[in-house]
């Protein structure tokens, strides 16, 4: 591949990463529930999605899906279902009361002036988010939130055949689309949506600011899911 048109290919991804989406919002919400680092867990999960896709359009199966109007509706709201189920799931999550403590437990670290207090202060605080779902349930998720969207499949198929040349080797050309379209987006996810969220984690140490920001992000899984059912 051309540099000139990897470079392009670059850019167009950077782009594509940065447009909020279900995938965003599937980070940002993982980013304030377990944390910064644990959060890695549902953006793999959705890059493994985008290699699905990519190799579903690299088949030719892409074709079939974008031009049969039954498999497209029917991955289509399946998806849409998906993500008002965990919009809805988020709406209901009950609040973590000892994240409240957070402060309690540092008064009376101070007041006794325990070192080892302090540090079971930490540990406190860190157990509630840490142990709330486990790496592989993220990865699914993450990987369910993009695979369940077919127009994923059809923005693919009119996307790639843009740097693909069919007259050079076609896999070391699919390689480095794959490559370039997942690396990009794990620095925008990670580095970006994770980050932006995480700066938002203080809310999570209140039962009140846990329930607004379960508000917001069950909301915005609600509406994406919505928009995917009646958008076409």
């Amino acid at each position: 591949m051309q540099l000139s048109l990897w470079a392009t290919l670059l850019a167009a991804c950077f782009v594509i990463s940065f447009t909020p989406g279900a995938g965003a919002i599937n980070t940002m919400g993982n980013s304030l529930n377990v944390g910064f680092r644990r959060s890695i867990w549902g953006i793999l999960g959705q890059q493994a999605a985008l290699i699905v896709h990519i190799l579903i359009v690299a088949a030719g199966l892409g074709v079939l899906v974008a031009g049969s109007p039954v498999a497209f509706e029917i991955i289509r709201y399946a998806g849409a279902a998906y993500l008002v189920y965990l919009g809805i799931r988020q709406l209901l999550a009950k609040p973590q009361p000892q994240a409240v403590d957070e402060g309690e437990g540092a008064d009376e670290g101070s007041d006794e002036g325990d070192g080892a207090a302090d540090g079971e202060a930490d540990a406190a605080r860190r157990a509630p988010n840490a142990s709330a779902e486990s790496r592989w349930s993220m990865f699914r998720r993450g990987l369910w939130v993009n695979l369940l969207n077919p127009k994923a499949i059809v923005f693919f198929l009119a996307f790639l055949p843009q740097f693909i040349r069919p007259e050079l080797p076609l896999l070391p050309q699919y390689l480095i689309v794959g490559l370039t379209v997942v690396v990009v987006d794990v620095i925008v996810m990670w580095g970006f949506f994770a980050v932006a969220a995480h700066s938002l984690r203080r809310f999570t140490r209140s039962v009140r600011g846990q329930r607004i920001l379960n508000g917001i992000f069950g909301s915005l899984f609600i509406a994406v899911g919505v928009l995917l059912a009646v958008v076409h």
